[in-house]
């Protein structure tokens, strides 16, 4: 989806941010005419309100939106995209006190507020077009944006028309768009180049296995991102019931984060070479799936209890960290849509993350918070590593037990990390359960503006 602002020599309407709390001064300081119309309409500055402004002729001159109490704005973010659905066709600009940080997330959620996903259905977005605020990067908030619905389409996309060929496919183009090189291991390839458990999860569907590995930028430190990129997972033979594989079109979300994260970085032509590898595959059901109890040997060595089919995430994950630790890459991080636990944990709207770096995990706190990117640090912790050692292999690929199911996912994951001097994991998931200013119901990125923000302190940039 292609995104735009109004263009500066645009003629604008001003979009007045008025908190509750300057609500009855804002009033005052209007013309009378103007101030009978706000007060006839109820207009008390209330997080959400919005009232047009009728100008001479009758059309609307701008509007006022309440940004309601500041104990209210903490309850959520984003909040100036509420009014985007709902305000007149045309070019618009923003007027209150607003900080950098505010002003640049008033502009992203503008954007995104128009996102729609059109695969299978038309739908209008809001024609209100925004001149970006004073002072922010408007070359850097589109990039952003266009990332995110990168993440959202890919997500959106059900499993029939997003398996592991069409994420290919959605890969190498992405690769194309910026001059990077794309290589793909396919199929019965996967054994022969030294990636046993992503063709062990894979090899029971129709449509084959594949690691999918994106190279771009020739200069500067390195960033090398993984995503889950399991396009459907019924399970395999520990099948999932019906409802637990209502949502699994979304369980490559890791792989989709990743993607639209790359292509915030490539857009923005930071100074660092980017390495994005996507272990794409079906976790399906036929005679040659992965059995319960078998034993792997990864790509890094180590050997691997199968105790669950349905914890496949962290087989693929593993073999592909393995490789991408081999570089030593300055930053590691993967993403996947890994386990419920860290739902139970943290809910929806939170991104958990794990590191073992004080630095890393410090600079992706704050950043979160700056540009309205919730992240959620867990611990690395350390007295659960028997958990996952089953005694009759190195690892166990689910812990029975069913306590700290998400710390004992990032333990295994780190296992593949040895030697990479910094290493992050993030268990998103990827999606929006219902509707929230500029996140429609549906796939969204999670984990990935925090992370932007952060890498020219974490990187030197």
């Amino acid at each position: 989806m292609t995104f735009s602002f109004a263009d500066a020599a645009e003629t604008t309407r001003p979009l007045h941010l008025i908190e509750a709390e300057g609500a009855e001064a804002f009033l005052a300081g209007r013309p009378a005419a103007e101030r009978a119309w706000l007060t006839a309409s109820g207009f008390a500055g209330k997080l959400g309100q919005l009232c047009l402004l009728p100008g001479a002729d009758g059309a609307p001159a701008g509007a006022a939106f309440g940004l309601g109490a500041a104990s209210g704005r903490r309850r959520g973010r984003f909040h100036v995209a509420r009014a985007v659905a709902d305000l007149p066709a045309g070019a618009w600009h923003l007027e209150g006190a607003l900080s950098p940080a505010e002003a640049e997330e008033a502009a992203l959620g503008w954007l995104l507020a128009t996102y729609r996903f059109t695969r299978y259905k038309p739908a209008e977005a809001p024609k209100a077009r925004l001149r970006p605020p004073g002072g922010v990067d408007a070359a850097r908030v589109l990039a952003i944006a266009e990332g995110e619905a990168l993440t959202r389409d890919l997500i959106n996309t059900p499993a029939a028309d997003m398996g592991p060929a069409e994420l290919e496919d959605a890969f190498v183009a992405l690769a194309g768009r910026f001059g990077a090189t794309a290589k793909v291991i396919r199929g019965d390839e996967l054994l022969a180049e030294g990636f046993p458990m992503i063709h062990a999860v894979g090899r029971a569907s129709a449509r084959p296995p594949r690691l999918l590995d994106l190279r771009w930028g020739t200069e500067g430190p390195a960033l090398t991102l993984v995503g889950k990129g399991v396009c459907f997972d019924t399970g395999g033979l520990d099948l999932k019931p019906a409802t637990g594989m209502g949502l699994m079109k979304k369980d490559m979300g890791g792989a989709a984060t990743v993607m639209g994260l790359a292509s915030m970085i490539m857009t923005l032509g930071l100074k660092l070479r980017l390495r994005v590898l996507v272990p794409a595959v079906e976790n399906a059901v036929s005679g040659n799936a992965m059995r319960p109890q078998d034993i792997l040997t990864s790509r890094k060595g180590l050997t691997v209890e199968v105790n669950n089919t349905d914890a496949e995430g962290r087989l693929v994950l593993a073999d592909a960290l393995a490789l991408a630790d081999a570089e030593k890459p300055d930053l590691l991080i993967s993403m996947a849509t890994l386990t419920g636990a860290a739902r139970v944990a943290v809910g929806p709207d939170l991104a958990p993350f794990y590191s073992d770096d004080e630095t890393v995990a410090s600079a992706l706190a704050a950043s979160g918070a700056a540009v309205a990117d919730p992240v959620w640090r867990m611990p690395f912790w350390d007295p659960y590593e028997a958990l996952i050692e089953p005694g009759i292999a190195d690892l166990d690929n689910a812990p029975s037990g069913g306590m700290a199911g998400s710390i004992t996912a990032a333990l295994f994951l780190r296992r593949f990390v040895t030697e990479s001097p910094a290493y992050a994991h993030f268990d998103i998931y990827g999606w929006q359960p219902k509707a929230e200013p500029a996140r429609p119901k549906g796939g969204v990125g999670q984990g990935a503006r925090a992370i932007l923000a952060a890498l020219p302190g974490l990187l030197g940039l």
